[in-house]
C-alpha cells in the first residue's frame, strides 16, 4: 500500500469515527423532535375540534377565535413540555424487558458521556451504534433464552456498572491512579471489552436467525416441490 492509499484509508477512518459519534446525538435530537411534535398536534387538533364542535351551536365571533388560537398555541406548548421523556434510572435497567433493554441502556450511556474521558467516548458511541443494532435482533427473542441472559447480564448489569464505577473514583486520580493502574486505562478496557462480546452476541443472534430462516425454506420446498 502507497502512502497515499495508507494517508486515504486513514482520513476515510477519521471521517467515520466521526460519523458514529454524531450518530446518537442525532439519534436523540430526531426522536424528541418528532415525540414533541406528536404531543403538540395532537394537543392543537384536539382544540381546534372542539371549537369546531361548539361553532356548530354557537357562533364564535372574534373573540372566540383569538380565544381557540390562545388556547391552541397553549396546547402546543404544553404538548412540548410534556413529550419530555424521563431519564433513565441506572438501578430499572436489569428489570426491563429484554425488548427495551438495548435502547434504555443507549440513552442512559449517552448521557453520561460528559463524565468520561475523550477515548471512552469514541467508545461509547460505537456501543450506542451496536445496542440500536441490537435492538432489532431482539425484538422477537424469549426472555428465557441463554442468549438473552447473556445480553441482560452484559449491557443491564455490568456495562451500567463498569462506567458508574468510573464516576466514583475521584476525579484528581482517574488519570494516573494509584500503584500505577490508570482508571482511565481501565475504562477504556473495559469499554473495548464490551464492544467485542457486543458484536459475538449480535453475530451469534444474527446466525439463529439465518439458520431458521434456512430450515423454513427448506421445509417449504420440501412440501411444495416434492425435493428431499
Amino acid at each position: 500500500m502507497s502512502e497515499v492509499d495508507r494517508q486515504i484509508a486513514r482520513s476515510a477512518e477519521v471521517i467515520e469515527r466521526a460519523r458514529l459519534r454524531q450518530l446518537p446525538a442525532r439519534r436523540g435530537i430526531i426522536s424528541r423532535a418528532k415525540r414533541a411534535a406528536k404531543f403538540a398536534t395532537i394537543g392543537a387538533g384536539a382544540v381546534l375540534l372542539a371549537a369546531v364542535i361548539t361553532g356548530l351551536f354557537v357562533p364564535l365571533g372574534v373573540t372566540g377565535v383569538m380565544v381557540t388560537f390562545m388556547a391552541m398555541f397553549a396546547a402546543i406548548a404544553a404538548g412540548i413540555v410534556f413529550s419530555r421523556v424521563p431519564d433513565v434510572r441506572v438501578e430499572a435497567l436489569p428489570k426491563l424487558a429484554i425488548a427495551q433493554l438495548p435502547g434504555q441502556t443507549e440513552r442512559w450511556l449517552q448521557s453520561q458521556r460528559r463524565a468520561l474521558p475523550a477515548p471512552a467516548v469514541t467508545l461509547v458511541d460505537g456501543i450506542g451504534v451496536k445496542l440500536d443494532q441490537l435492538s432489532a435482533q431482539l425484538a422477537t427473542l424469549n426472555d428465557k433464552e441463554p442468549i438473552a441472559t447473556d445480553i441482560r447480564r452484559l449491557i443491564g448489569e455490568e456495562l451500567p456498572e463498569l462506567v458508574s464505577g468510573y464516576q466514583r473514583v475521584p476525579m484528581d486520580i482517574r488519570k494516573d491512579g494509584l500503584n500505577g493502574i490508570s482508571p482511565d486505562q481501565q475504562l477504556v478496557d473495559g469499554l473495548n471489552a464490551v464492544d467485542s462480546e457486543l458484536k459475538r452476541l449480535s453475530e451469534q443472534l444474527a446466525a439463529g436467525d439465518l439458520n431458521r430462516f434456512a430450515t423454513q425454506g427448506r421445509y417449504l420446498e420440501m412440501k411444495y416441490t416434492g425435493v428431499e
